[in-house]
């Protein structure tokens, strides 16, 4: 945050908002952060959102191209301090679309990568998941003897889910 003080400051701006999505993921455009900051932006609170890079605020090309779109009918500016993005221009247009395209490949590469990894190891006889902290067939013993879901979850502090998976799924 520091830097981007020092770049606004440097810039003669006026820093009106500091917005920060903290436990939320940035592959999802479900963020509290983000709908604030748009939200700004719709009711022309702010003339320019400035972010440390492009990676920060967008994961996919459509979702970045889609709200850089947006913030221009807005008339609202928009920086990326690190990727020296300027939206303004048609060659920072270009060089936004050409950014977000590389950071889609690498995520794709990386979600590929994953899900190789998750088939060697499969492949290799290691189980995958959280491990059981219960067994399912004293579950199933208690059920058998009576016992309603609600007591059983009680009895064995394991969740509802927990439950009706062992008994619908004996292992």
């Amino acid at each position: 945050m520091a830097e981007l003080r020092r770049y606004v400051q440097a810039r003669g701006w006026e820093v009106s908002k500091e917005i920060i999505d903290h436990g939320f993921s940035g592959s999802t455009d479900k963020r509290p952060g983000l709908k604030q900051l748009m939200d700004l932006a719709r009711s022309r609170e702010i003339d320019c959102i400035v972010v440390v890079k492009l990676d920060r605020l967008f994961r996919s090309l459509k979702h970045l191209v889609t709200t850089l779109e947006e913030l221009e009918s807005l008339g609202v500016q928009f920086v990326a301090v690190k990727d020296s993005v300027d939206w303004t221009t048609p060659a920072g247009r270009f060089f936004v679309q050409v950014l977000g395209s590389l950071a889609e490949l690498e995520k794709g590469i990386l979600r590929e990568r994953t899900m190789l990894g998750l088939l060697h190891a499969r492949n290799k006889g290691i189980r995958l998941g959280r491990p059981k902290i219960h067994d399912g067939s004293m579950i199933r013993a208690l059920r058998l003897q009576g016992k309603s879901y609600r007591e059983i979850s009680k009895f064995l502090s394991v969740p509802m889910g927990t439950i009706t998976k062992a008994i619908r799924n004996p292992d």
